[in-house]
């Protein structure tokens, strides 16, 4: 169980190899100073077969988690890209329902309360009108089962301009107004896609379960090292500091998987993005144990 009296901060589960087992991950995670770790559905069939776990093997994982302290309160279900709700193809839509519904049922049994959604209404397919209603749609639905069972949706501020600004998503949380339908913003997306990012989280703090702790440059969304990027950190959590902001942050970077890594090699390298994060926290005052 992780200290409630402080920020929790926690890692995506990419950030650290694909090779590692459950327990090298949890235990590299705790190692590095991790409160918790980020569960990835992705549109790999490898990790959307997650889905179908059956009861014995998440019994397995949930005794991991146990053992190591370490637990998974949030899921990054990004297999939405491959599959979005916005699709005009009615069996690609009917898809995304499937993995939504899966999600919802795997949340309930790990314990996770919050599913951060990709926010696109379509990827691989060109964006419309009809898209962005038939997304909409979808959501509506969406909503309506996590809402069922107690578990929140949250809307990435995403890599795209659809939904690239906490303003864009407001569109969407106005249409579908519930507690259980939340944003997820990414401070490295909002940096490319907003000039005022601390005007972004004033206005969206209320709505605002979890936040990603990213680097980027400009129209370069991924894998930008700590401290190479562009992403004014401390203004950031000097303005979330103001705002009283008392929720979760993870630390959302990507593991090299063309290598072979040890686990301290592994370990070594979330814990200095941990160390990186958590300096600028204290550069803007905020309180890290």
């Amino acid at each position: 169980m992780y200290n409630i009296h402080k920020n929790p901060i926690g890692i995506y589960e990419k950030a650290l190899p694909n090779s590692f087992t459950w327990e090298e991950k949890f235990n590299a995670a705790k190692k590095a100073g991790f409160d918790y770790m980020e569960l990835s559905i992705d549109e790999s069939d490898e990790r959307l077969s997650r889905l179908d776990w059956n009861d014995e093997e998440i019994e397995t994982l949930r005794s991991v988690m146990r053992f190591t302290g370490i637990s998974f309160p949030t899921m990054c279900l990004s297999g939405h890209r491959k599959y979005p709700f916005g699709s005009k193809n009615p069996e690609t839509r009917a898809k995304a329902m499937e993995i939504m519904e899966k999600a919802i049922n795997l949340s309930v049994k790990l314990g996770i309360r919050c599913i951060q959604l990709a926010t696109y209404d379509v990827y691989y397919e060109d964006s419309d009108n009809e898209t962005k209603e038939l997304f909409l749609e979808g959501m509506k639905e969406a909503v309506a089962m996590a809402a069922r069972a107690g578990v929140i949706i949250a809307m990435e501020i995403m890599d795209t301009e659809f939904v690239g600004t906490i303003v864009r998503a407001m569109h969407y949380l106005k249409e579908i107004p519930s507690p259980y339908f939340k944003i997820y913003p990414d401070m490295g997306n909002l940096s490319n896609f907003s000039n005022d990012v601390a005007g972004e989280f004033e206005l969206g703090l209320s709505e605002t379960v979890a936040i990603h702790v990213k680097e980027t440059k400009p129209g370069i969304f991924k894998e930008v090292p700590f401290g190479e990027g562009e992403v004014k950190f401390t203004q950031i959590f000097t303005k979330l500091k103001e705002l009283n902001y008392q929720g979760m942050f993870l630390i959302e970077m990507w593991a090299d998987n063309s290598i072979c890594q040890s686990t301290e090699q592994a370990t070594d390298k979330i814990a200095d993005a941990y160390k990186f994060v958590t300096g600028k926290m204290k550069e803007a005052g905020m309180e890290v144990l």
